[in-house]
């Protein structure tokens, strides 16, 4: 990838990060609350929710990026002899590769925020300090291997899908799609992936949450989700379902609509400058 396309897919993906993180930040509070084990109300309710934002606004920019940049990275590599067939499979490949790099950043970020949002009257650095106190660096990626096992199938859905669905709409139209168009088709592809992966979502919320040195906390995905299922059933495995397809379909909208009128602008920018 060229360095004027690197430069405009870290910077598009970090204004896309930040303007979906911060403007869907309370159905996000909502959605972990209502997945929290102690229940809605005794998490906050209503109260507060904008405990965590900072954690977020830190995270969100560079975690965006990180996907964004291995992501366009991973599509120019494998572009080769690409045969239409094969383009999902692409896609799926290039979207797993930027979830993997931008765990890396989001996991910490994402610890500390659902702290916040289950215990609002608790500081952001302050929680932020008491886990490395607690439990050091391993602490802060608490939930990883279950965040990146809930964001792999979430992308292999998503991503695929959005592409898709803008050359689809890009065919019938005889033309490429614009960005509002491109945006429609997040959100679309946002909210089917949410709904059919809110049960990843449910576990990884629940470890991050766990008291340190419990079964939950260990990070075993299936025994969580087991855990779950017996004491909840399927409302359980699917908690906070409607805000979390709210939040994502129209932070699908937001991010990718972002995205692509940001690295298109840039791009454009690019060229035209000597």
């Amino acid at each position: 990838m060229d360095p004027p396309g690197f430069t405009a897919s870290l910077v598009a993906g970090g204004v896309a990060g930040v303007s979906v993180d911060l403007i869907l930040f309370p159905l996000d509070t909502i959605k972990t609350r209502l997945q929290s084990p102690q229940g809605f109300n005794k998490a906050g309710g209503f109260r507060g929710i904008y405990a965590g934002i900072p954690s977020a606004a830190i995270g969100s920019f560079p975690n965006a990026s990180a996907f964004f940049i291995t992501y366009e990275y991973v599509k120019w590599f494998l572009h080769a002899d690409s045969s239409s067939y094969l383009m999902p499979v692409k896609h799926m490949l290039a979207a797993s590769a930027g979830e993997v790099v931008a765990c890396l950043i989001r996991v910490p970020s994402e610890v500390v925020k659902q702290r916040a949002q289950v215990s609002a009257s608790s500081r952001t650095f302050q929680i932020f300090s008491h886990i490395l106190y607690q439990e050091g660096i391993r602490g802060l990626y608490r939930g990883y291997t279950s965040t990146v096992l809930r964001e792999i199938p979430f992308s292999l859905v998503q991503f695929p899908l959005w592409e898709s669905l803008k050359a689809l709409w890009s065919w019938r139209q005889d033309r490429m799609v614009d960005s509002w168009q491109s945006a429609v088709c997040g959100a679309f592809a946002g909210g089917f992936a949410a709904m059919v992966t809110t049960p990843l979502d449910v576990a990884k919320t629940r470890i991050m949450l766990a008291k340190a040195g419990s079964s939950t906390a260990s990070g075993n995905v299936l025994s969580v989700l087991h855990e779950v299922w017996r004491i909840q059933g399927l409302s359980g495995l699917f908690a906070g379902v409607f805000p979390r397809m709210a939040a994502i379909s129209l932070g699908g909208f937001i991010f990718l609509g972002a995205y692509d009128q940001t690295r298109s602008l840039l791009l454009k920018l690019g060229k035209e400058s000597p």
